[in-house]
């Protein structure tokens, strides 16, 4: 993983909830109410998480609504992120439950954060992401200033499977994919080989990004996706928003694969 060096970027692997990338002017709507709801949710670094199941391979983690939740996000939901070990993957497992008397609205993503170049010797640009299937999609380009999406998409794969990293690669900010035939992608290095592979079967979207000149990539299976510059601001019409019944719950699992090389 990423050494979350706090002079170019702090963070390891932020979860995302109750929504993933900005709601325009982080406002929605909800209700004919007005909320609020900073980029990404209300997830990453919140004190509230405690500890609720811990075996030797796994741990699962809960937030739970509160009286500040709910000023932000008007639904009683219970959130659990399950990290379970096994052998060579670490399978991360969102499960989501709806404890309101009303259906609920919202997203989750991932946003792990992976070191590259991984050995010494190495540059940047000696790696590639390399997806399981022939692609054809073309990110959507963010407005920088409003960070939404903008209708506008350009080509990014350098051969029919394959970007290639380099440090020029993210100074719009996200790569950002709705339409990947692939459910899994490699970090691959020209002199080491398949380095880890990311599984997202359950996830729709993609995320790529780093800083600019940062020596990491992060790999972010996405259930949602950033406003868009037409978007009316609503909770229930918001581009790949989920929808759970009250009572329900939800789950959905992505999966990081180490090679066995590189198990050091």
């Amino acid at each position: 993983m990423w050494d979350a060096n706090p002079d170019i970027w702090a963070n390891f692997a932020p979860n995302l909830f109750p929504i993933v990338g900005m709601v325009k002017d982080e406002t929605y709507y909800f209700g004919g109410k007005q909320y609020k709801l900073p980029k990404h949710g209300f997830v990453r670094n919140n004190p509230y998480f405690q500890i609720v199941e811990e075996t030797k391979e796994s741990i699962t983690l809960r937030l739970s609504f509160n009286d500040e939740s709910l000023k932000t996000y008007p639904f009683k939901f219970g959130y659990n992120v399950i990290y379970q070990l096994d052998g060579n993957k670490l399978h991360v497992t969102y499960k989501v439950e709806n404890k309101d008397a009303q259906t609920m609205y919202f997203s989750v993503g991932a946003h792990p954060a992976f070191k590259c170049p991984v050995y010494e010797n190495e540059l940047y640009s000696d790696y590639q992401l390399v997806f399981e299937k022939e692609e054809t999609s073309r990110t959507h380009l963010l407005n920088l200033k409003s960070g939404l999406v903008t209708s506008e998409t350009k080509a990014v794969f350098d051969s029919a499977n394959q970007i290639q990293l380099r440090y020029d690669l993210f100074d719009h900010d996200a790569l950002i994919f709705k339409d990947l035939k692939s459910r899994k992608v490699t970090l691959n290095s020209q002199s080491k080989g398949d380095i880890l592979t990311m599984h997202f079967e359950d996830f729709p979207y993609l995320g790529l990004w780093a800083k600019p000149n940062a020596h990491y990539v992060c790999i972010e299976p996405w259930l949602g996706i950033a406003d868009s510059d037409g978007t009316n601001q609503q909770l229930i019409d918001k581009e790949g928003i989920l929808k759970l019944d009250s009572g329900k719950n939800f789950e959905a699992t992505y999966t990081i694969e180490i090679h066995e090389p590189h198990l050091v």
